[in-house]
């Protein structure tokens, strides 16, 4: 019998969850939550097996909550259930302990599907995702963890130390047009949007000086 708590702010997709679910024999319905504050209060009394995590909650947001519930409760299995599609919020919710990512758009039979799987403890990342993702999916750390070439990282390096493309270049002894292609790159395999996001990412992951 698989324990599940589903965290979401929305009624409607609760409702329909909740029924979906209910209809397999294997899944034992623990109760929902509308944010990670109450989410970690009802763990206190009762842990599950695996959590369906919303994103955009108020108070605490699935990151956040993510974060806590994996370092609390390190056997439970968080599924990120959200509406983005962006990679960004797929890097940030793997970074963060989640073992799987599905669409709200996912049709029920993969919802149940993708909950069996990760209870067994494997990854499961929806179809509706970018191919980045769904071919990596035997490779769970590749996913978010992204390999930098020595090129890219001296890149990312005088980026943090604030050199424009020009001083880059100049630095480096390549072309502006180089320098550009690096940072495209970089932007992409973070999975940040701009250069203040890339710094940031540094800094968190020891790149920068």
């Amino acid at each position: 019998m698989i324990k599940l708590i589903i965290a979401d702010d929305h009624p409607l997709i609760i409702e329909g969850m909740r029924s979906a679910l209910l209809k397999d024999e294997e899944i034992h319905f623990l109760g929902e939550v509308k944010n990670g504050l109450q989410l970690l209060e009802m763990m206190n009394n009762q842990e599950p097996d695996v959590v369906i995590m919303d994103i955009n909650m108020p108070d605490m947001d699935g990151i956040e909550a993510t974060q806590e519930v994996r370092k609390r409760f390190p056997d439970v299995k968080v599924i990120a259930f959200s509406q983005y599609d962006d990679k960004h919020f797929i890097k940030r919710m793997l970074k963060a302990g989640a073992k799987g990512y599905l669409l709200k758009s996912t049709p029920v039979k993969e919802l149940i599907k993708a909950v069996k799987i990760v209870r067994e403890g494997s990854v499961y990342l929806g179809k509706g995702l970018p191919d980045f993702y769904t071919t990596n999916k035997s490779d769970y750390n590749s996913s978010f963890d992204p390999v930098l070439t020595q090129r890219e990282t001296e890149v990312l390096k005088l980026i943090c130390m604030e050199k424009n493309t020009r001083e880059i270049a100049y630095q480096l002894f390549i072309s502006l047009h180089t320098v550009e292609t690096h940072r495209a790159n970089l932007l992409q395999k973070t999975g940040v949007r701009n250069i203040a996001g890339l710094v940031k990412w540094a800094m968190e992951n020891g790149m920068a000086y």
